[in-house]
């Protein structure tokens, strides 16, 4: 910094205003976290988990659908007994939800992780 501009600002008190304003940006930019969103109706999700599949639990069943969210349409269902392989899981901002194929019936879709064995993908989606 230029030595007689920071006379100045340490003159006028203006030295830690200044300061503080240039410690926001780097503050704000530093607390940012790996971006995470919901996957819109109609989205897939890639093939990110290649653990074994899981067999679906005894007295569950959940709607798959066509994004991370209740408001998407229901593209199958993941009964008793199916056999459903993980894909990954993406956070829709009060939950996440695994992208998954039911190995049974070759169906495709989200279903929210609450409902899923062991909660779903531990494998993010990266969107």
């Amino acid at each position: 910094m230029n030595k007689n501009f920071s006379t100045r600002l340490a003159r006028y008190g203006l030295a830690s205003v200044a300061v503080a304003a240039l410690a926001v940006p780097a503050a704000v930019v530093g607390t940012a976290g790996p971006a995470s969103a919901a996957a819109a109706c109609g989205t897939t999700g890639p093939n990110r988990d290649t653990s074994a599949y899981v067999r679906q639990t005894a007295g569950v069943a959940a709607n798959m659908r066509s994004g991370s969210s209740t408001s998407c349409g229901i593209t199958g269902y993941a009964d008793n007994q199916n056999t459903l392989n993980y894909y990954c899981y993406t956070f829709n901002g009060t939950a996440t939800w695994t992208y998954l194929k039911n190995e049974t019936d070759g169906t495709y879709g989200w279903v929210s992780d609450s409902l899923l064995p062991n909660g779903g993908s531990n494998y993010s989606c990266g969107f």
